[in-house]
């Protein structure tokens, strides 16, 4: 039984079809192909159900699909181990945010690729949360308060915020000192989800509400110079308009607790090594460059 008849069979199972694995694999539909029968062959039973519109595990394939992925990541745990110290070799899959993987990620990214010139690197941005799992990343990057799941978390880094709005709108509707004069203003949300604040040193909760939302922080950050509304953003999507007076921050005596950035993969008692590196990366990154992440404490405590 080939290992990467199994690295196909699993790709296949997550993906629903053998166009998708093909691609996600870099070969040609017909090598997805040869590899399944030639794995059924193997076992002496179907795994998949094909149809006109992909593939489906039969109840056999069901239950083989999370004994091969164990098998594939024991396995690539097994060289990384007796080969500690050599090029990454095989495909890192890391999902990333919109809002900052092509400015503050992107250069890590392309520095761990420079470094092993054997590794293939697919690094797929947006500010959806992707399914790990059942879309085949090795990881993502996650930024903001991670909500319990049953993904490994590992925190990279801390992140700064501020709530911020345009000099005409504070003018016009006047600036929130309170968490209570906050729930009469335009909020500029990514959905419906609840804001922070510190209130002391206890952290609270406030569930705001405004007629602009959108799922990306820089598109809130522009609503914002508009004069929309009040956004809750990282420092480090408005530092330049703070700076320029295009923005100001607000309600300065009750800000965001600190954030962090993470990087998550699925569960598993190992993370691979080229996840490990890509971790390493990124916390020298923070440690490295942390103006790119808040702002200094002078300017922070100015309230400027």
């Amino acid at each position: 039984m080939e290992i990467e008849d199994l690295r196909t069979f699993v790709e296949v199972a997550d993906t629903g079809g053998v166009s998708a694995a093909a691609r996600r694999l870099g070969v040609s539909k017909s090598i997805v192909s040869r590899r399944l029968m030639r794995l059924e062959a193997d076992l002496g039973v179907q795994l998949l159900a094909r149809n006109t519109h992909g593939a489906s595990l039969t109840e056999a394939g069901t239950t083989f699909r999370d004994y091969a992925a164990r098998v594939c990541a024991e396995i690539d745990v097994a060289r990384e181990t007796v080969s500690p110290g050599g090029d990454l070799r095989g495909r890192l899959r890391v999902a990333m945010p919109l809002t900052f993987g092509p400015t503050h990620f992107a250069p890590v990214i392309a520095a761990m690729a420079r470094r092993h010139p054997l590794l293939h690197v697919h690094a797929s941005y947006g500010d959806r949360f992707v399914d790990l799992i059942a879309e085949g990343f090795d990881c993502a990057i996650r930024v903001g308060y991670l909500a319990d799941s049953n993904l490994v978390a590992r925190r990279v880094g801390p992140i700064y915020g501020s709530f911020v709005a345009s000099p005409d709108y504070v003018r016009a509707q006047g600036s929130p000192e309170t968490p209570e004069d906050l729930a009469v203003h335009q909020a500029l949300m990514q959905g419906t989800e609840t804001w922070q604040y510190m209130d002391g040193g206890e952290i609270r909760t406030f569930r705001p509400q405004g007629r602009f939302k959108a799922d990306n922080g820089i598109a809130l950050a522009a609503a914002a110079v508009a004069g929309l509304g009040i956004a809750w953003l990282p420092d480090c999507i408005t530092y330049a308009d703070v700076a320029s007076g295009r923005l100001v921050r607000v309600m300065t005596r009750h800000p965001p607790p600190p954030a962090a950035a993470y990087v998550v993969r699925p569960p598993g008692p190992h993370a691979s090594r080229k996840v490990r590196v890509l971790t390493e990366l990124l916390i020298e990154h923070f440690e490295r460059a942390p103006e790119l992440w808040g702002l200094d404490d002078a300017l922070r405590g100015s309230g400027s």
